[in-house]
């Protein structure tokens, strides 16, 4: 008998487009055993009949607003989803360097998805957190073929009032996703000599012009102010708004 992570796991690696074969030399599992959890895996056949919140008969948001309004900035900068036998598979890639992420990702993972389940797929510097549910597509209406820069990304209505209702949440996930904090050095010259300073600054880049321009709606609604450092980056270097993204965002660990 194999445990529910591992199987999990082996269709993971699946859903990533690898070849049973290669995914049975990884996990040391039969191609028949993986084969036959594609169509049956425990609790699979208790998520199916687990309604998610845009599914009831009166589509309501997710009950764990705050996760969801995180999960879907990383889902924006970070995550993809792809179809399985008998739903989705909802993937976020986190960098190694930063285990915390991985951690609240995770958490978040677990909040939104309707079976409350993640798990953990490791690749060479960073780790997938793999959600697998048949509602993904109705939590995330954003999926679509092809990449996302090349598409438009609107939020639904529902979601805009999630986002409006946690914003901080939903900066927070593009930051950890596309974003970062760095110290960068600047020398002024004080009573005649040269004087190195440093200062604290939050860069996000994203290709997707759609999403840039909801990461600084955002921003806008709360306050912080920003410019454009180059085609695709925002800058927050202002010392009042970058003490707030540190109140509510702060350096990924």
């Amino acid at each position: 008998m194999y445990d529910l992570s591992t199987r999990e796991r082996a269709l993971a690696l699946l859903g990533q487009g690898r070849s049973l074969n290669s995914v049975s030399k990884e996990t040391g599992v039969s191609r028949a055993a993986i084969r036959a959890w594609l169509t049956r895996i425990d609790p699979l056949p208790r998520m199916r009949r687990t309604p998610c919140s845009r599914c009831g008969p009166v589509p309501e948001p997710p009950a764990d607003e705050a996760a969801y309004s995180y999960l879907l900035g990383l889902y924006l900068g970070d995550g993809c989803i792809s179809p399985a036998r008998a739903g989705y598979y909802l993937r976020i890639a986190c960098a190694d360097a930063w285990p915390g992420l991985i951690e609240a990702c995770a958490a978040a993972v677990e909040a939104v998805n309707p079976s409350g389940r993640a798990s953990r797929v490791r690749a060479v510097g960073h780790t997938s957190v793999v959600g697998y549910s048949r509602h993904w597509t109705c939590l995330f209406p954003q999926h679509g073929p092809g990449k996302k820069h090349e598409r438009r990304i609107v939020l639904e209505p529902w979601q805009r009032r999630v986002v409006d209702a946690r914003p901080w949440e939903f900066v927070r996930g593009l930051i950890h996703s596309d974003g970062c904090r760095v110290i960068n050095w600047t020398t002024r010259t004080v009573g005649g000599e040269p004087k190195r300073y440093a200062y604290p600054r939050y860069f996000f880049t994203n290709v997707s012009d759609d999403i840039r321009q909801l990461y600084t709606d955002t921003l806008d609604r709360l306050g912080v102010e920003w410019t454009r450092g180059g085609v695709h980056n925002i800058s927050v270097a202002r010392k009042a708004s970058v003490a707030l993204l540190d109140l509510h965002v702060g350096p990924k660990h």
